[in-house]
């Protein structure tokens, strides 16, 4: 097969395989399918089964345990993984973002560390991005890197930060000098989540669930060799890697459980015309989103990092999430809703839905941007 010339037939095998794969670890009761199942289902066995199928870093270089296929290809795979609700979230964030950054920015000797280890599932990455005054504004980070010998002496604290608690790497965002301009001297990093100097403390939800945590960095002493491209430029690549964050299925995804059930509750009331039409007009939307998805992977799979339209579906797909929830909101399926059934836990998640990889706001104005420059 010609890997870069993904035809039907290939992700027809691929979506294949995966249905194959999720049914028979959901029919053996190995997992629940669930909402917003790429942040909050947490399974490094079904992660490294994945791997084992060549399902994790599809698109990564043969050399480095990648499967050298397409982002198309990767689509394919992760809608299907979000569709079945399954337990992702060991290996999303790596997978997603870390891995192509440290393929674009990182060196020889980085990217021979790091990027086979993401790809075994091996590696799990938590994002060190956000802090208590530097949320969607991450040209505001506190966290600061200095220059010691051997390498970087880190401090600083983050929050907000997802499966911290099992995450063995870190990426980190930290300020390394200042100047005029906030977005300047801002560094990437690459840091171990065992190294002396930092803690992991637990944000624990309404669900009584455990996602989120903060984590603090005392005097922790990163090794040159772990700067992600070049210091000081962090927030250039930064704003670049953010593509890949914001471009992908589970940004129309994460309710799509919910939207099965809306479906369903259709079917049952068939002479609710008014549920029935904003059905239509919810898949109508669904896709289009899904479009969108692959136009954002097409131009990844050209050697583009597609900003302002990973930002168009990230905000878009913001508001069908929303409103799948809402829809079923006015059904008989959600007076009573379990804190543990699709809808309450899309119910419970759907507050970060406009938050997590940037806020409405700088989505616009990164569009806004591009449709000034045309």
């Amino acid at each position: 097969m010609d890997h870069h010339s993904p035809g039907p037939d290939s992700c027809a095998e691929l979506r294949a395989q995966v249905r194959e794969l999720t049914a028979a670890w959901r029919d053996a009761g190995r997992y629940t399918p669930r909402s917003d199942s790429w942040l909050r289902s947490f399974d490094l066995e079904f992660s490294r089964e994945l791997a084992t199928r060549g399902l994790i870093a599809m698109t990564y270089p043969e050399e480095f345990g990648g499967a050298g296929r397409t982002n198309v290809e990767r689509l394919a795979v992760t809608e299907e993984l979000l569709r079945a609700g399954a337990p992702v979230a060991a290996h999303w964030i790596g997978d997603r973002q870390i891995g192509p950054a440290v393929l674009r920015h990182g060196t020889r000797e980085l990217q021979e560390e790091i990027v086979p280890r993401i790809a075994s599932g091996e590696a799990v990455f938590c994002l060190g991005m956000s802090e208590p005054e530097a949320g969607s504004d991450l040209a505001s980070v506190r966290t600061t890197a200095e220059r010691v010998d051997g390498g970087w002496l880190v401090n600083g604290h983050k929050i907000w930060t997802t499966q911290a608690h099992h995450a063995t790497h870190a990426y980190l965002l930290a300020r390394t000098s200042r100047g005029e301009r906030k977005h300047e001297g801002l560094t990437e990093f690459v840091l171990d989540m065992d190294a002396e100097g930092v803690s992991v403390t637990p944000i624990v939800d309404l669900a009584g669930e455990h996602h989120f945590n903060e984590v603090r960095f005392e005097n922790v002493l990163v090794p040159a060799q772990r700067v992600l491209g070049e210091v000081g430029q962090g927030w250039k690549q930064v704003v670049e890697q953010l593509s890949f964050e914001r471009g992908g299925a589970e940004r129309a995804l994460s309710s799509y459980p919910v939207l099965v059930e809306l479906i369903s509750e259709s079917a049952r009331q068939k002479d609710d015309r008014e549920l029935r039409a904003l059905l239509g007009s919810l898949v109508a939307r669904l896709a289009v989103l899904r479009r969108l998805c692959f136009e954002v992977a097409g131009a990844m799979d050209a050697g583009q990092a597609p900003v302002q339209q990973a930002a168009a579906l990230k905000y878009l797909g913001n508001a069908f999430e929303h409103d799948v929830i809402e829809a079923l909101r006015r059904t008989d399926l959600c007076q009573d809703p379990a804190f543990d059934s699709p809808f309450g836990q899309a119910l419970l998640a759907s507050p970060a839905f406009s938050l997590r990889g940037g806020a409405a706001e700088v989505l616009l104005s990164l569009i806004a941007r591009q449709e000034a420059r045309s």
